[in-house]
């Protein structure tokens, strides 16, 4: 019987091709020139990238421990000339180039061209800040220019929903990478102009490699992003590195969800603020009310209200005050004219020539009768507006209240005005004021509400 051929398993068969490759002279330590793409710094510290070059491409990792000492940090279409050895990588049967050293080997095509067009877009001023447009706090619809497969849209979708519920979403679905995907772009940009229904566009993808962004980089897109008449957020799902669309751009969004979050506002926000103003102005009004209350109250307290007698005593003093004023300047008028008058009929009497001076003395009768005339009717008219101010004086005056047979009663020291027999006490004395004079008064006895008092009982 024949022997049976040995059947190895998967693992044997990599773990001996991962021990011939290690053993080999030239794949145990080789040097490669190539340019980085698909480049990823893991959160373990450790770079997964792929070396390629026109024609060919391989798989390479560069762990945490060898990286920490490079000079340089790698990116996207970054040329490298790289150290390492060839080895599988068992569970996938994969083999890689395990890097232990690099340095750059110049700029990457794309890379060149990426700098090269930021440059002459940014001489032209085509990033200028003031050029930027503001972001409307409250659109009435969002225009999202991204492909209708990927997460993003999904993404935008979903946080619009959620955070402004009511906004109308317009989606134009284009290419986001390839050859066709620039002009796709720049074509959904000027049609959402002329739709002319968004107040701010969304214009995006998620992330990927240089390769995958670079519809982004294109000069045409950039171009397009900078002449849209409405506002522009730019929604390249790479945190760290920054394409042209996102320079040309009136907003750059970090990833295409928080592109979502700064075009509207969140409706539960807006709720939460509206609350805290309504409480506010609750608590304002309360205090309002609460200080009129307090107001009010202080003037029902105010000596005013207690005891308007004094005041309207007050009032009549100053009346009569403003009846010796009006008499004094009355008199003074009266006097003054009299005296212009004289000076008047001296410059007169002193210019006397003749007929000039008859004609000048026809001219001052007139004026005399005219000047006694008109003061003749001032003074009347004082008069009748004395005599008016005097009947009323008079009729609000407490004295002609007293003329009728009252009279008010003072204590000792004519401070307190007395109201009640309980005011004071038998020996004391009081004044008591009449219309024609005063009165020094010694209480010996009182009577009233059934009670009497007297000096010898007291």
């Amino acid at each position: 019987m024949a022997d049976q051929p040995r059947i190895y398993s998967i693992k044997e068969l990599n773990r001996y091709i991962k021990m011939k490759m290690e053993s080999d002279l030239l794949l145990g330590d080789v040097w490669l020139r190539g340019e980085i793409s698909n480049f990823t710094h893991h959160s373990s510290g450790h770079m997964y990238f792929t070396l390629k070059d026109k024609d060919s491409r391989i798989k390479s990792i560069m762990f945490a421990s060898q990286n920490q000492r490079l000079p340089f940090i790698p990116k996207e279409g970054t040329k490298v000339i790289a150290r390492g050895n060839i080895s599988v990588y068992e569970r996938d049967g994969n083999y890689q180039f395990y890097v232990n050293a690099m340095q750059p080997d110049g700029i990457g095509s794309l890379y060149l061209a990426f700098e090269q067009l930021k440059s002459k877009l940014s001489e032209e001023g085509l990033f200028a800040q003031s050029r930027k447009r503001p972001i409307p706090r409250f659109p009435r619809a969002i225009g999202v220019i991204t492909s209708p497969t990927g997460a993003a849209v999904r993404d935008i979708i979903i946080t619009l929903t959620r955070r402004y519920p009511l906004i109308p979403i317009y989606i134009y679905p284009v290419l986001v990478q390839g050859a066709q995907a620039a002009p796709a772009i720049v074509k959904a940009i000027d049609a959402m102009n002329r739709f002319g229904e968004a107040d701010v566009l969304i214009v995006g993808r998620g992330g990927g490699s240089l390769e995958e962004l670079w519809a982004f980089n294109e000069e045409a897109v950039a171009r397009s992003i900078a002449g849209s008449v409405i506002p522009v957020i730019s929604a390249v799902g790479h945190e760290t590195d920054f394409t042209i669309a996102d320079f040309a751009a009136d907003l750059r969004a970090a990833t295409p969800t928080a592109a979502a979050e700064l075009a509207v506002p969140s409706m539960t926000e807006l709720q939460q603020q509206l609350l805290r103003q309504q409480q506010r102005l609750v608590q304002s009004m309360r205090y309002r009310v609460q200080d009129d209350k307090e107001r009010l109250q202080r003037l029902r307290r105010s000596p005013f209200f207690l005891y308007p007698r004094k005041y309207l005593l007050d009032q009549a003093e100053r009346l009569d005050r403003l009846k010796e004023q009006l008499e004094q300047r009355t008199n003074r008028v009266v006097e003054r004219g009299h005296k212009r008058l004289a000076r008047i009929q001296t410059t007169i009497a002193a210019h006397h020539p003749g007929e000039r001076a008859a004609f000048a003395a026809s001219r001052l009768q007139s004026a005399q009768k005219q000047l006694e005339q008109s003061m003749s009717i001032a003074v009347k008219q004082n008069k009748q507006r004395l005599l008016s101010s005097m009947k009323q004086l008079d009729a609000l005056s407490p004295l002609k209240v007293m003329s009728r047979g009252y009279g008010l009663v003072y204590d000792q020291q004519e401070v307190k005005l007395i109201k009640s027999i309980r005011d004071v006490k038998i020996g004391d004395t009081v004044k008591v004021r009449l219309a024609d004079g005063q009165l020094d008064c010694h209480v010996d006895a009182w009577r009233g509400d059934g009670m009497d008092g007297s000096s010898e009982s007291k």
